[in-house]
């Protein structure tokens, strides 16, 4: 199928120009910082994000189903790049570089197609995960996924229209599946937090459950109990007298 972007006007091309026009004038450095940034740096910072949640979850009350929402972001930006591959295949768009010139490109070589963005939408799918795990964190992923976006435009490796695409198609994956993925992956963290490899569910080794009472209490105020008991006895013993 040919590409979406047409020759003439075209406010798709016009958005490009203008990002990527930002690159021409900017100092070498910048545009070192927005490569790396939109080729590796943000994906990064979206696995430590991960990471970080993790730990925080692990304190939460329901642990489990925290667990299984974090669990679900990597997930999700897998299954949607895997959609990603026959959408690509029926468009066919030409990388934005090879068909306009004068764009300033930060990473030549690229002879892939162009829609969908998969960095746009594998940090969308990770960011939309996260926030239906944890909305703080969500909204930092989602954030990162935003300005992954700004960045493959600035590159000149991907149309707007691109990155737009990537973050519907995360967007979609990571919602519409997440119920299922949820029925799936709660019992999974539960049968998780009960085995001893409880540490990847649980902050601490030991369960924070109070324990029931009957099922290894301390005696301690038992025995403490016992010496009023044997007062109260004597006292009766005393006034049945």
């Amino acid at each position: 199928m040919a590409g979406l972007a047409f020759e003439g006007p075209n406010p798709d091309v016009d958005v490009l120009d203008g990002i990527n026009g930002l690159a021409k004038h900017a100092p070498q450095w910048v545009n070192r910082a927005m490569e790396f940034l939109g080729e590796y740096g943000i994906i990064a910072a979206l696995g430590v994000l991960c990471l970080v949640a993790w730990w925080a979850a692990r304190r939460r009350p329901e642990r489990p189903a925290a667990i299984a929402g974090l669990v679900w972001a990597p997930l999700a930006a897998g299954l949607a790049l895997l959609a990603n591959i026959p959408i690509r295949g029926f468009v066919e768009r030409p990388r934005p570089f090879k068909d306009h010139a004068g764009l300033t490109v930060l990473i030549p070589g690229k002879s892939d197609f162009s829609f969908v963005s998969d960095h746009a939408t594998l940090t969308m799918a990770v960011g939309v995960g996260l926030f239906i795990a944890h909305r703080r964190f969500g909204l930092i992923g989602i954030g990162l996924a935003l300005l992954e976006g700004f960045c493959r435009v600035y590159m000149g490796v991907h149309y707007p229209t691109d990155v737009v695409g990537g973050f519907a198609l995360g967007t979609a994956v990571a919602l519409l599946l997440a119920p299922l993925a949820q029925a799936v992956l709660v019992p999974m963290m539960t049968a998780v937090e009960r085995s001893p490899l409880a540490w990847l569910v649980r902050a601490g080794g030991r369960s924070t459950e109070p324990v029931a009472a009957g099922r290894g209490a301390e005696p301690g105020p038992v025995v403490a109990a016992e010496p009023a008991l044997r007062h109260q006895d004597e006292r009766d013993k005393d006034l049945a007298a």
